[in-house]
């Protein structure tokens, strides 16, 4: 009944790829799919995407993960809190997107039709 979307951003908070899920999937495996051939030297993610198989993948892959633990972890990682004040660039594209109406109320019935308003509504956000 409801859908996701998961997007990788970049420095600027432009869209790089997006991905839908449906509502009730884990954000964690759509994260492998956006960070697919991207080479990054940071990634900047919430408590969601805190597992030990992305993590030993960023870090194999030279990564800086910035994710903060989830509560359950026995292991409390530090991180640095001033490279996670960063993560506000994907709130605020997520805040852009949401200004197009079609895209926060979605209209369209099936997943590719909502995927191709998000990309028109993300193409108009890069051009403003």
């Amino acid at each position: 009944m409801t859908t996701k979307i998961h997007a990788l951003v970049d420095a600027l908070g432009n869209p790089v790829r997006l991905e839908l899920s449906p509502g009730q999937a884990g954000d964690a495996p759509y994260a492998a799919v956006l960070l697919a051939d991207c080479e990054a030297f940071g990634v900047i993610a919430d408590k969601a995407y805190d597992a030990d198989w992305l993590l030993e993948g960023l870090a194999g892959n030279g990564s800086n993960a910035v994710i903060p633990s989830k509560a359950n972890r026995v292991e409390q990682r530090v991180i640095d809190k001033n490279l996670y004040a960063d993560r506000n660039k994907v709130e605020r594209y997520f805040n852009k997107l949401k200004q197009y109406r079609r895209v926060a109320t979605r209209y369209e019935k099936t997943a590719d039709s909502f995927l191709a308003m998000v990309y028109l509504a993300s193409s108009m956000i890069l051009l403003l």
